[in-house]
């Protein structure tokens, strides 16, 4: 099809459409990203409270001094991505006009849980409820209301938002325009041929950096939790290095082989027996824990979040009392810079599993449903910690997050049993979500390629479980916060990168074929304005004729 400006469009055209290409590694890519990833790794061992120190001392500049532009640009996403949905442009495919969805919608939703959010609604179902409940936000009223609220806040549209865009964009210009799946090629509105310049490789290899870091932290703490696990069923005295160690190589070998069998077989499977797993253990919570403030909490948390949001949406480290920039900084800003260093990783991977799906079905299913389903969740989880805490159990007092959550469980029936599903569903959501890091690090290595070679995958699956084996060995929780730390330093500047991003797909999206058709097409009232000027009369009457009843 051919633009208003004699350009042509390629509609659908893909990896899979064209003849199969030769799957070629970008070694400037691969090899930049693994030294500095190498060289982090070295740093870490080498000066453990060195990295920590260096990189929360960076942390906390780029909170103080950029905390404005996360707060706005989180907002501005959510926006976004509801007006394309709601826009002319709902209707435009990820993929071939009339193309159907390649994953079942059920199957669609878990991989995308699983690789988004999964293990973050374990580790704080109950602990973030709990932590705004016992400790309010400055310049609120407190209360459970608050408490649900503020987490709904943090977890359900803005993250989500975050991910549609960068996976629309994407998928967008993979499946529909034949490009490079690639989070480079996004930019190809924007800087046209420089985009496969050393402007985009320097993206590819941020997206790598953030990827790697941030799967390697969420080891780490899956490791952390699981073996707090085998302590509490007693499997254990303690929690010592060596375990955590073991827990993390077995974890390495499942996900490694899972990512190496492939998104149709090994992710989409693991993400299918999590989402059945993880929907027993919230229907056991909630019919042996606070049935009725479980059910109270779901109208209560809609209503105060959807009062509360434009407060919680404007509130920056400008406000009088100073305690909010502080709380800002620990919880929101943190959150957000958080989860745009997730977004490389989440929005290629949501990208990959969503061909076929419309613009509109993309939006509703990558946020709409994760919020609903994060409000039960956290409705469940979060009401009956607070519950405990009520009737004088000191939840809070437990330091970490698995103390919180294993701690509300200890005293609700079948102990030994919830614990143990705790560990498998913290074991299998990680697994699913790292397979996934390992294609698309994968991926961004091989120049797009949708099915990236085995050893390329293998390589970065083992180094990323080397890095969080490592990172634990020699220091333990602290180096794991400084990798945290140092992961979302290095993704920081994709929040600037993910506006412009936000530019070039709409860009991108004014020349669709779709949109162009409209455009083109005749309005309806040309004819009757004719008629009433006395211009194409005949034209008029030919009509006439041929379309009366006599």
């Amino acid at each position: 099809m051919t633009t208003h400006d004699g350009g042509r469009v390629e509609v659908g055209a893909a990896d899979g459409d064209a003849p199969r290409r030769r799957v070629r590694t970008d070694w400037l890519v691969f090899g930049v990203a693994a030294a500095a990833v190498l060289a982090i790794v070295v740093w870490g061992l080498a000066a453990p409270e060195n990295l920590n120190s260096t990189t929360a001392t960076i942390l906390g500049y780029v909170v103080t001094n950029w905390g404005w532009l996360f707060v706005l640009s989180a907002t501005g996403f959510v926006i976004f991505a509801i007006w394309l949905a709601l826009s002319r442009y709902g209707k435009i495919p990820l993929g071939k006009d009339g193309e159907a969805p390649e994953f079942r919608t059920v199957s669609w939703i878990a991989m995308m849980f699983s690789a988004g959010m999964g293990i973050g609604l374990m580790f704080f179902g109950v602990t973030e409820p709990l932590s705004h409940f016992v400790s309010p936000p400055p310049g609120t009223d407190g209360g459970i209301g608050t408490a649900m609220a503020t987490t709904m806040f943090h977890w359900t549209l803005h993250p989500w938002a975050m991910y549609a865009v960068v996976g629309m964009a994407i998928a967008y210009g993979t499946y529909r325009r034949g490009r490079r799946q690639l989070f480079s090629s996004a930019f190809v509105p924007l800087l046209g041929r420089r985009a496969e310049g050393p402007i985009g490789k320097v993206i590819d290899i941020l997206a790598i950096f953030a990827t790697l870091f941030g799967t390697a932290a969420s080891l780490g703490l899956g490791a952390l939790q699981i073996g707090s696990g085998f302590h509490i069923v007693g499997w254990m005295d303690e929690m010592s290095t060596m375990l955590l160690v073991t827990i993390v190589a077995l974890l390495t070998v499942a996900f490694v082989a899972s990512a190496v069998s492939g998104v149709a077989r090994g992710i989409q499977w693991l993400s299918n027996i999590n989402m059945v797993l993880a929907f027993v253990l919230a229907v056991f919570v909630f019919v042996v824990g606070p049935t009725v403030l479980i059910l109270n909490l779901l109208p209560n948390s809609i209503g105060n979040y959807v009062a509360d949001l434009p407060d919680m949406a404007a509130r920056t480290g400008a406000a009088a009392d100073p305690a909010v920039g502080e709380w800002l900084s620990s919880w929101t800003i943190f959150y957000w810079a958080w989860w745009v260093s997730w977004t490389p990783f989440v929005g290629l991977f949501l990208a990959r599993i969503s061909r076929g799906r419309t613009i509109r079905e993309f939006v509703i299913g990558v946020i709409m449903v994760p919020s609903l389903v994060s409000l039960v969740w956290f409705a469940v989880f979060g009401g009956a910690g607070i519950d405990e805490q009520e009737r004088g159990i000191d939840l809070a007092g437990q330091q970490t997050e698995e103390g919180q959550l294993f701690g509300m469980l200890q005293n609700l029936p079948l102990t030994g049993i919830t614990t143990v599903l705790v560990m498998v569903l913290v074991g299998i959501f990680f697994v699913s979500g790292a397979d996934a890091a390992s294609i698309v690090m994968g991926t961004l290595s091989q120049r797009g390629s949708l099915e990236p070679h085995r050893w390329v995958v293998v390589f970065w699956g083992v180094l990323t479980g080397g890095v969080a084996a490592l990172i634990l060995w020699t220091g333990g929780d602290t180096a794991l916060s400084g990798l945290q730390t140092m992961t979302i330093i290095a993704a920081s500047p994709f929040v600037v990168v993910m506006i412009a991003l936000c530019i070039s797909l709409y860009r991108d999206l004014r020349t669709d074929p779709l949109i162009l058709a409209i455009r083109d097409r005749p309005e309806p009232s040309v004819l009757s304005r004719g008629r009433r000027k006395g211009v194409s009369a005949s034209s008029a009457t030919t009509t006439d004729a041929a379309t009366s009843p006599e």
